[in-house]
């Protein structure tokens, strides 16, 4: 089939990858432009390599975007990591139209940080959803949906790279072949069940120790690797990365002050959260390199008794 890919960096890179590995024809590749000093775009250098028709238009609400779809003659149009704004002028030009990968399984978790959420509210599932794209937010007919666990000590990292990834290339060729053979079936969202949520930035990873100690840990392994989940430490940002989590059962294991410091050995340290604590073995202090618990907290001074979160 003609497939004209929309996308960006590593996930529509590893797209077209697996469409053109199979034998289907990329008639076009349209990325955003880089902004000034941003890494390169890692669809875009693919797309050079190849030689393939690319566009990078600042908008595809531009005319000329449309003009060039247009001319491009896909069979079908292949959403792989959007963040730009796709008209209905724009994704309907294709034959058969465009289909569009979202990490979650809408209508849950519509948004730009789908894929954080569920981990940080503590969810045991999530997915993806190929669907129709629509000139609302995540809201178009879906295609196809594929489940995925959520394990208990699983973060975005783990969620994303190890299922959501590979699972979305695959889903994407495997809607693609339905749609182009016209054996697929459209299914509206309930609305009634549509959740949306914003983005998952630095002021939505702070933490507060004085929350459950289930809460504290969902926000550390969500924000892993990115945004980070912190914490004020001396008037610095301290994030935390890789940890470990210690339920307290009984009374007599209560140990420290929430937000406190209660343990400090050559690879970790321990924070007391609301009925447990955390066990961080990897973190970061302000812009610096991520180290062992154990090394930030030597380097930090950091010791035991001394109060985080203020």
């Amino acid at each position: 089939m003609k497939i004209a890919i929309v996308g960006q960096q590593d996930f529509g890179k590893a797209v077209l990858e697996a469409f053109l590995a199979r034998g289907d024809d990329a008639v076009a590749v349209f990325c955003a432009p880089e902004k000034e000093g941003a890494r390169p775009d890692t669809l875009r250098l693919a797309a050079d390599e190849k030689g393939l028709r690319l566009h990078q238009f600042k908008s595809l609400r531009d005319p000329e975007a449309w003009r060039a779809m247009k001319e491009a003659g896909a069979d079908i149009g292949i959403m792989a990591f959007v963040t730009q704004f796709a008209p209905q002028e724009f994704v309907t030009i294709p034959k058969r139209g465009t289909i569009q990968y979202h990490p979650s399984l809408l209508p849950r978790y519509r948004g730009p940080s789908s894929v954080n959420w569920p981990i940080i509210k503590g969810e045991t599932e999530t997915g993806l959803t190929i669907f129709r794209p629509t000139d609302g937010l995540d809201e178009g007919a879906v295609i196809l949906q594929k489940k995925t666990p959520i394990g208990p000590d699983d973060t975005l990292g783990t969620v994303y790279f190890n299922h959501l990834f590979p699972m979305g290339v695959q889903a994407m060729l495997e809607a693609a072949d339905l749609v182009f053979a016209g054996q697929y079936r459209e299914t509206a969202q309930n609305e009634s069940e549509a959740t949306y949520e914003g983005w998952c930035r630095s002021a939505e990873a702070k933490i507060d120790w004085a929350k459950p100690i289930d809460h504290v840990y969902n926000l550390i392994r969500g924000c892993n690797p990115a945004p980070g989940a912190w914490t004020p430490l001396n008037g610095r940002k301290m994030q935390i990365f890789d940890a470990r989590k210690v339920v307290f059962r009984r009374f007599a294991d209560v140990a420290g002050k929430i937000g406190e410091v209660t343990g400090v050995t050559a690879q970790s340290f321990q924070v007391t959260a609301q009925g447990g604590l955390v066990e961080v073995l990897k973190a970061r202090l302000d812009d610096g390199k991520k180290v062992s618990g154990g090394e930030l907290a030597q380097t930090a001074g950091l010791r035991q008794g001394q109060l985080l979160g203020a």
